[in-house]
């Protein structure tokens, strides 16, 4: 008798889970290794699959030390190392996804795995780009996004208004956001020489593009640390030409002179300390010669 594959679940949700279960069953399934999260998380020791982590994590509420250490853990994972981490990530933030997408459909009338697939998108956007690992929490901010997502769906299909003949409407209409070009003024920003080309895309992708720190770290060879520390200064540099007028008016060749230099300087500086690190890491030996 020929046993037929069961289909595939409807609902997004539903979907994650029946991944999830092929993940971590069978003779090799996904684990993590609790004494590789540092000392001090209240986590117990060794090796625990990730069913059972999620069942410690429901069972300890309080614990907030050692689930902020595992979401910090798999939301580094998710974003490195692979869709395998995502789904994991998303399989262990299910209770929660759970609830919401509960609460939620009781003001919803539309598909429920519509909404599911919403309620689900916050989330991934969320895990791949908008959670700052450097803040507390980034679990609860994980599923305040999933949240957000769902009830902002509910809101915009609730309140829409259709409007019969747009050219008839009285009053003034503002352009959705974004209807600004912030980029434009980073562009400048760059040709000015108050951030360097080599910090030009970095800057876009986290500040406008609010994508997640550590892979453009990886990209750009530098540790996440020296990063925050690069973005943070180019933020000081970018609020003093705005309160100068510097990106929005006309600047004068003595200060456009003065910027190059500053950023000249700054790369000159930049690349003493790269060569200073590289040789403190030098073998002795290759040092001599």
């Amino acid at each position: 008798m020929t046993v037929s594959k069961p289909d595939w679940p409807d609902s997004p949700l539903d979907a994650v889970d029946a991944a999830f279960a092929a993940l971590t069953t069978g003779p090799a399934p996904m684990t993590l290794d609790l004494d590789t999260l540092g000392p001090d998380t209240g986590l117990p020791g060794g090796v625990m699959t990730l069913p059972a982590l999620r069942d410690w994590l429901l069972r300890h509420p309080r614990a907030y030390a050692a689930r902020d250490t595992v979401w910090r853990d798999l939301v580094c994972r998710a974003r490195l190392d692979g869709p395998s981490w995502v789904i994991a990530a998303v399989a262990m933030a299910m209770p929660a996804l759970r609830r919401h997408a509960g609460r939620l459909h009781a003001g919803w009338f539309g598909d429920a795995a519509d909404l599911d697939a919403e309620i689900l998108t916050g989330f991934l956007t969320a895990l791949r780009d908008r959670v700052d690992l450097a803040k507390p929490a980034p679990y609860a901010a994980l599923c305040m996004a999933a949240w957000r997502a769902g009830h902002e769906l509910l809101r915009a299909t609730g309140t829409a208004i259709p409007v019969e003949d747009i050219e008839h409407v009285i009053g003034p209409r503002t352009p959705h956001v974004p209807y600004g070009h912030p980029d434009l003024l980073v562009r400048r920003a760059a040709r000015l020489g108050l951030l360097e080309d080599c910090d030009l895309d970095a800057y876009i992708d986290l500040r406008l593009g609010r994508r997640s720190i550590e892979p453009i770290a990886g990209r750009l060879g530098i540790t996440v640390d020296a990063l925050r520390k690069r973005v943070a200064g180019i933020d000081e540099r970018l609020a003093d030409a705005l309160g100068k007028g510097l990106l929005t008016g006309v600047v004068s060749p003595e200060a456009r002179a003065y910027l190059r230099k500053q950023s000249v300087h700054r790369t000159r500086t930049r690349a003493g300390r790269v060569a200073s690190r590289a040789g403190r890491a030098a073998p002795p030996a290759a040092a001599a010669a």
